[in-house]
């Protein structure tokens, strides 16, 4: 059995006594352990600050990029590894695997080119100077400056790569150090990748730290200077944000939690218009991909009344066209869940909303698997449910982590398509299918308060869209409320969290040369 180990203070080590064990989903066979017990995580922060937080600050944001770059490079170099190891540890299939492995390569390309085209600058500036007083001479300008401290990055089991190179990819080019601490149960990935990070040598010392195993004291040690950036359920999040370092210390930190993303099929959409096809797609898609184990998975389908019948009826039949069973299958489309846990918590979840719903399609059981032939793994089924009216409280209130979603009706009117939405309370992402521009117009400013994301899905553009599921490095990650209130990526937008913002007075020829 592999004992998986942390890289900190340059150097890999493992933790000592017991560990946590590491589960293959299909099979339930134990195939790692790991511990951070005995590790020196105070010294491993400061060995990050000092070392790689000063390295990277020298360094210009073109030589940071070329840096990303070669990162990516050394990642996508082991790419079949990485699949196979998507599919032992978290029970993916070979399309859900690349969906990380590619997102987390992809990501880090885009922050690569976006390094190159900042160029030989060590920080930013904000357009514009402002004169101060009635004289030219004394003027303010913003910058963004680098932190000097660490940025701590804890990440879920759904995406052991891409939560990784999301995170990493934004705050290196802003010139911080990264400690990243993937989710245990899934950990063999991002060990692996980071093994070959190191053995590139495209960083230089202390910018990357890795720990596997439990997190340990490592927010003890976190202060001012510092940054934390948290994906994971809301309840965890609440303690973070009430430890020492966020309350007495000012830590910033950036919460990715729950979501109850929608998706609002418009009146106006007919079933033989492409828009219907897109919408229809999109939902299975986003059901049934990493078996429905991602943040951005649709749980909330809103039809018009008249139309429901249809849509449930076509949804069911889709779904039953993605095959469950062994991810090492190439006809299976929807894995195990990545632990027992996760099971549980699941198939309580289909059992709650079973309770105040009518099911269309699954029970919660494992239904008929393809290549499994025992009781072994963690295996559910996809499950379609349908409610009678769009404002039953659980659909709205129960966020379940897997292939489950809810069709609920609606008049039709943007009004009531709104109000069901809104009763998420917050999400990362939400979908509008329709081709009238003004029911996209109503929709987009009736629930933008209450997302990060939207995606307008018409006829126009349903052969180019990649879908609400796929975050995109250009555009902002998060969403407010339930969704955690945090933000990441966006382009140039997401290195602010890594700097401070620091406004600069003096004589206007002083700043003009010291600012560029």
């Amino acid at each position: 059995m592999k004992t998986l180990k942390s890289y900190v203070e340059g150097q890999w080590v493992a933790g000592q006594g017991e560990g946590r064990p590491l589960h293959n989903p299909t099979t339930e066979e134990v195939i790692a352990e790991a511990s951070t017990e005995g590790i020196d995580l105070g010294a491993a922060v400061n060995f990050a600050r000092k070392r790689g937080g000063t390295a990277l600050r020298e360094m210009t944001f073109a030589e940071r990029g070329q840096m990303i770059g070669a990162v990516s490079k050394a990642i996508h170099s082991i790419r079949d590894e990485l699949l196979d190891l998507a599919r032992i540890n978290g029970g993916n299939t070979r399309g859900d695997a690349k969906f990380d492995i590619d997102g987390c390569t992809g990501t880090l390309m885009y922050y690569a080119k976006l390094g190159e085209s900042l160029g030989d600058r060590r920080f930013l500036t904000e357009p514009d100077s402002q004169q101060l007083t009635r004289s030219p001479r004394l003027v303010g300008q913003h910058i963004w400056v680098p932190r000097e401290g660490v940025a701590a990055h804890i990440n879920a089991f759904n995406f052991p790569a891409w939560g990784f190179g999301e995170k990493a990819a934004v705050a290196w080019l802003a010139g911080m150090p990264v400690i990243t601490k993937p989710a245990t149960s899934t950990a063999m990935v991002t060990e692996r990748l980071m093994q070959v990070v190191v053995e590139s040598g495209a960083l230089p010392d202390g910018a990357v730290s890795l720990i596997t195993g439990s997190v340990g004291d490592l927010l003890d040690h976190l202060g001012g200077q510092d940054t934390l950036a948290f994906t994971g359920s809301s309840d965890t999040a609440a303690a973070i944000r009430a430890g020492r370092g966020p309350v007495a210390e000012s830590v910033q930190v950036n919460v990715e939690a729950d979501s109850l993303n929608g998706a609002v099929l418009g009146a106006d959409v007919d079933p033989d218009d492409e828009a219907y096809d897109l919408f229809l797609r999109e939902v299975v898609k986003d059901m049934t991909q990493k078996a429905g184990q991602k943040c951005t998975a649709i749980r909330r389908i809103l039809v018009p009344e008249t139309l429901m019948d249809r849509v449930c009826d076509d949804l069911s039949d889709q779904v039953k066209g993605m095959p469950t069973g062994d991810p090492s299958l190439r006809e299976v489309k929807v894995g195990p869940l990545a632990t027992a846990s996760q099971l549980r918590d699941i198939r309580a979840g289909v059992e709650r909303l079973m309770g105040c719903t009518e099911t269309i399609l699954g029970d919660g059981g494992r239904g008929n698997l393809v290549g499994i032939e025992n009781d072994k793994g963690y295996f559910m089924s996809p499950v379609l449910l349908r409610a009678s009216n769009p404002r039953v409280e659980a659909v709205h209130a129960d966020e379940v982590f897997g292939p489950v979603a809810t069709v609920l009706p609606y008049n039709g009117e943007a009004n009531e398509a709104i109000e069901a939405i809104r009763l998420g309370g917050g999400g990362l992402v939400s979908s509008i299918y329709t081709d009238d521009a003004d029911f996209a117009r109503a929709m987009v400013m009736g629930i933008a308060p209450y997302h990060g994301r939207l995606t307008i899905g018409s006829s126009r553009v349903a052969e180019h869209s990649p879908g609400p599921g796929t975050v995109l490095p250009m555009m902002v990650h998060g969403g407010p409320g339930r969704a955690g209130g945090g933000e990441e990526l966006g382009g140039e937008r997401g290195l602010h969290f890594y700097m401070q913002r620091t406004a600069v007075q003096g004589f206007r020829p002083w700043l003009e040369k010291m600012l560029g």
